[in-house]
């Protein structure tokens, strides 16, 4: 079983190379099994997914429902904030990433 540093490491990288898609299989790899947990950290790995569901929509020409999904994305982030984790420095780059990635390509949202 993968950690969740590998499903990090293989979600950044999936980013980097525009594969949105792929970004959002490899975090959903760990958030899936726990899905139901109410716990903060995996409402924002849910965000995460989001933000790279977001990024896929738009590549797909789909802006209006890349809007609302980024929305979802929003929605959780604040969670960064709010949890303890051995992950959490992680969490803070894959925010800044999507973030940037966002940035990046305000032209396309």
């Amino acid at each position: 079983m993968k950690t969740m540093h590998k499903h990090i490491d293989e979600f950044i990288k999936c980013l980097e190379e525009e594969r949105y898609y792929d970004a959002h299989e490899a975090l959903e790899a760990a958030w899936f099994p726990r899905r139901f947990e109410k716990d903060k950290e995996v409402k924002l790995l849910k965000g995460f997914i989001n933000a790279s569901v977001s990024f896929e929509l738009i590549k797909r020409g789909r802006k209006e429902q890349s809007k609302k999904v980024w929305a979802n994305y929003l929605k959780y982030r604040p969670f960064l904030f709010e949890i303890d984790s051995p992950c959490q420095n992680r969490y803070y780059q894959l925010s800044r990433l999507v973030e940037t990635i966002k940035k990046d390509n305000r032209h396309r949202f």
